[in-house]
């Protein structure tokens, strides 16, 4: 959903035009998705490795999925990457991790990179408590 926020400036009213925050994330995700799909059928085999390189990245170990999905979300934030923010911060929520723990994680980003950690370990709390919240309503009519 877009919403539009108005307000006075020197040359006039300005307009910003943006996702709706209940579902900032999610548009994200389905925003890459026909681009990732595009570019999946010129490289299919580069696809397919990154899938294999992931699956067994995240596969539970000596460290469980959801923390595995924590460590790839605070990569997201120092990266500045929207999108690794919004798809691991699915995956942690699918992997059960807590708003607790993923507050936590986004914290040692700010301890490793500084002030633009908290612009990009905001808006993935942000994405977080989105995916977290949907899942725990799913009357709420959320597409993963």
């Amino acid at each position: 959903m877009l919403r539009a926020n108005y307000w006075n400036t020197p040359r006039g009213i300005g307009i910003v035009i943006g996702m709706s925050e209940h579902t900032q994330h999610h548009d994200v995700l389905t925003d890459l998705n026909p681009k990732h799909r595009a570019l999946r059928k010129m490289i299919p085999d580069v696809y397919r490795g990154f899938g294999e390189m992931s699956n067994a990245a995240l596969t539970p170990g000596a460290l469980d999925k959801a923390t595995k999905e924590l460590i790839a979300l605070a990569i997201g934030v120092v990266a500045g990457c929207d999108g690794c923010i919004a798809s691991h911060a699915q995956g942690a929520v699918r992997a059960g991790a807590t708003k607790e723990q993923a507050a936590e994680a986004i914290g040692v980003t700010f301890l490793m990179h500084g002030g633009p950690a908290t612009i990009y370990g905001a808006r993935a709390y942000d994405a977080f408590c989105e995916f977290a919240d949907a899942q725990a309503s799913p009357a709420s009519g959320s597409t993963d």
